[in-house]
C-alpha cells in the first residue's frame, strides 16, 4: 500500500519536470513562428517532401525554360523600344542650335497624370523655371519648379496651362489651353481665322513663354461659331500619356 503514494509522488515530479522543459520549448517555437512568419513550417514541409520529389522533372524543366525565354523576349522588346525612343530624342537634341539636354521622367502622380511630371534633371544641369520641354513629337510643357537634381514639369494638357500658338500654314494666332487629355483647345484672336482640319500648330513667334516654331499639334476640328471667339480642337503631337524621356531647352532667349 505504501508503494502507491510513492509512485504518485514520482509521477507528479516527472510531470513537473516535463512541464518545466516543455513550456520554454513551446514558447521558443511560438517566438520562432512569429519572427519568421511561418517560414519554419515551409522549411519543414520541404524537408519532408524532398525524398518524394524527383531530382529532375523534364516537364517542369521545359516549363521553366519556356518561361525564362518569354521573360528574356519581353525584356529585349522593352529595351528595343526604349532604345528607339532615346534615339529619336537624342536626334532632336543634337539637331538644335540652342542648348538642349535630355531628361528622364522619374515620377508622375495618378491623381495629376495630365498635369505634372517630375524630371531627373535640375539646377545643377542648368535647368531653370519656364524652360520649354519637348517630348517625342512636340511640345509637352514648361518647367515650374527646380531643385538641384530634379524639376517639375507643367504639362500643356493641364487646364491651367496656356501657350501662345499659331497656325503654321496661315499664321493665324491664338492661345492653347489643356483639356486633361491628348486634345487641347485653341482660341483665336481673329474673328474669322484661316484654319482648317489638318493644319499644323506651332508655338507663336510672339510667345513670351516658349521659343517660336516648336511643334504642338494638329487641328482636328474647327468651330467658328463657338461663342465669343472662334475655337479649334487640337490633337497634341506628343503622347502626353506615355512620357518616359524629354528634352529641355535650357535657354529661351527673349522668351524667358
Amino acid at each position: 500500500m505504501s508503494k502507491i503514494p510513492l509512485l504518485k509522488r514520482r509521477r507528479s515530479r516527472w510531470v513537473s519536470v516535463t512541464n518545466l522543459i516543455t513550456i520554454p520549448i513551446l514558447l521558443l517555437v511560438a517566438w520562432a513562428i512569429r519572427q519568421t512568419h511561418g517560414a519554419i513550417f515551409l522549411e519543414f514541409f520541404g524537408l519532408l517532401s524532398r525524398p518524394f520529389t524527383p531530382e529532375s522533372d523534364p516537364y517542369l524543366t521545359t516549363q521553366l525554360s519556356d518561361q525564362r525565354l518569354l521573360e528574356l523576349d519581353a525584356k529585349a522588346a522593352e529595351l528595343e523600344q526604349q532604345n528607339r525612343q532615346l534615339k529619336q530624342l537624342l536626334g532632336y537634341v543634337t539637331s538644335q542650335s540652342a542648348p538642349v539636354i535630355a531628361a528622364p521622367v522619374i515620377g508622375r502622380s495618378p491623381d495629376e497624370w495630365t498635369q505634372y511630371a517630375i524630371l531627373g534633371r535640375g539646377s545643377r544641369d542648368g535647368v531653370q523655371v519656364n524652360n520649354a520641354v519637348m517630348g517625342i513629337g512636340g511640345l509637352v510643357g514648361r518647367i515650374m519648379v527646380v531643385t538641384p537634381h530634379s524639376s517639375r514639369l507643367l504639362l500643356i494638357s493641364d487646364p491651367n496651362s496656356s501657350a501662345g500658338v499659331t497656325v503654321s500654314r496661315s499664321r493665324a494666332l491664338g492661345y492653347l489651353q489643356g483639356k486633361e487629355s491628348r486634345l487641347a483647345l485653341m482660341k483665336f484672336y481673329e474673328k474669322v481665322p484661316d484654319v482648317k482640319p489638318g493644319d499644323f500648330i506651332v508655338t507663336s513667334p510672339v510667345s513670351r513663354l516658349f521659343p517660336p516654331g516648336l511643334p504642338v499639334g494638329r487641328v482636328k476640328s474647327v468651330n467658328l461659331e463657338s461663342g465669343t471667339v472662334p475655337e479649334a480642337t487640337i490633337e497634341l503631337t506628343a503622347d502626353i500619356d506615355k512620357l518616359e524621356s524629354v528634352a529641355i531647352h535650357l535657354k529661351t532667349g527673349s522668351h524667358e
